[in-house]
């Protein structure tokens, strides 16, 4: 099976059963999102919906968290990991975007990487999300997803594995695909033994087939 087939049988796999695919991050508007997904780096997006209905409610948008002080924030998410540098990042990002972009969420990746807690992956999921545009955040699922499955090869960064996935991914599905990716890597092709058995990329793995193979 050549790379384009591949991509091709997996890509029509996860239309078939995963039409629907989205973030499991809870938010109302691009503001929420921003603060949910800063939040989420490396912490699990249930512990961190647990945590942002509080300071949603204290802090609806940039203005109010732009006025938030430490001690104010941080006992909203101590249960967050890192809480101290997140918390300084929180409010660096509202007070950034007051001073810079009227309060406004920038819409693009470059805009976004400038504002504190806001890396390339971070400034991907939100354009992706929010706007749709063709930008595909590597977290820890996807890299290890991308990897098992056969998509990338060799792929050592998350920005290698970014730009691989881009050259073979239609652009009009980047922005789902980035979900199906770390949807199956959330709960079948989990870091330690992956449910082979009940997935249906089977066909295509380059992990199951070398499974296979050592039986």
């Amino acid at each position: 099976m050549t790379k384009k087939e591949r991509f091709a049988f997996v890509l029509n796999y996860f239309e078939q059963h995963a039409p629907n695919a989205e973030t499991e991050l809870l938010y109302d508007n691009p503001y929420q999102l921003l603060v949910a997904v800063i939040l989420s780096a490396q912490c699990t997006d249930k512990r961190v919906n647990m945590t942002t209905p509080a300071i949603f409610k204290k802090y609806p948008d940039a203005e109010s968290l732009s006025h938030a002080t430490f001690d104010e924030l941080f006992p909203l998410i101590r249960s967050i990991s890192y809480p101290n540098n997140k918390t300084k990042h929180l409010i660096g990002m509202a007070q950034m975007l007051m001073e810079d972009y009227n309060g406004e969420i920038p819409d693009s990746v470059s805009e976004l990487v400038k504002l504190p807690g806001v890396g390339r992956k971070t400034a991907n999921v939100i354009t992706s999300v929010i706007h749709h545009q063709p930008n595909m955040a590597v977290d820890t699922h996807v890299f290890r997803v991308s990897a098992r499955i056969g998509l990338t090869t060799n792929a050592k960064t998350p920005l290698q594995t970014e730009l691989q996935l881009l050259k073979y991914i239609p652009e009009e599905k980047v922005h789902i695909a980035h979900h199906w990716l770390i949807l199956h890597g959330r709960y079948v092709c989990i870091a330690r033994s992956p449910k082979c058995g009940e997935c249906g990329i089977r066909p295509a793995c380059k992990y199951y087939k070398t499974l296979i193979k050592g039986q």
